[in-house]
């Protein structure tokens, strides 16, 4: 159980449904309740298919390609870390998107199923193994579509600078997760 929490927690952090709410609630205004239904649907199961598929090839493509899993995690805790940075620093701009594939591009891939996320899977496995980062990445992924259906209740409790605060402290969370996910490599890199 304790596998599942370590490789629940990263994962929740890299999904950031609640960081993604503003930019959810904003790319379907004026939607009605059923496509936004299909709209969520749509990006959770896009979402963990792709997850699922860097989970099951992700290390085998590596090895393909000659890299280690600690070049993996120096390279994966860089980018992780310059992608937090920059989302705390200058948030990115949503742009008209059909509401035909919205939930496959951009919400289920890359904002759900972003480089954090495919990143921090792939790494959980190398630690924990393929079973748990499954159900770790399940999991997460549900809690998402969660958030996203409830995603009008939630806007109206937290308001949209509550909203802004949560996707800052969970920016926040993943470039320290990143730095230990460097650190980690490194100490690989020197054993």
């Amino acid at each position: 159980m304790k596998a599942f929490w370590l490789c629940f927690v990263p994962l929740f952090v890299a999904v950031d449904a609640f960081g993604i709410l503003p930019l959810f609630m904003g790319l379907t205004e004026g939607s009605d309740a059923r496509l936004r239904e299909r709209i969520i649907l749509q990006s959770v199961l896009t979402a963990s298919l792709v997850t699922l598929a860097f989970v099951f090839a992700g290390s085998a493509f590596l090895r393909l390609l000659g890299i280690t899993v600690a070049d993996f995690m120096v390279a994966g805790g860089a980018l992780l870390f310059a992608l937090s940075l920059s989302e705390l620093i200058a948030p990115h701009r949503s742009n008209p998107v059909q509401t035909d594939v919205l939930g496959a591009v951009p919400l289920g891939v890359p904002l759900l199923a972003g480089p954090a996320v495919l990143t921090t899977s792939m790494l959980l496995v190398e630690q924990y193994g393929r079973t748990v980062t499954i159900a770790a990445v399940l999991a997460n992924m549900m809690l998402a579509g969660m958030v996203l259906w409830f995603a009008g209740a939630i806007y109206r409790v937290v308001g949209t600078t509550g909203a802004r605060v949560l996707q800052r402290v969970t920016l926040l969370l993943l470039a320290a997760i990143a730095v230990m996910t460097v650190r980690k490599g490194l100490e690989s890199f020197l054993r």
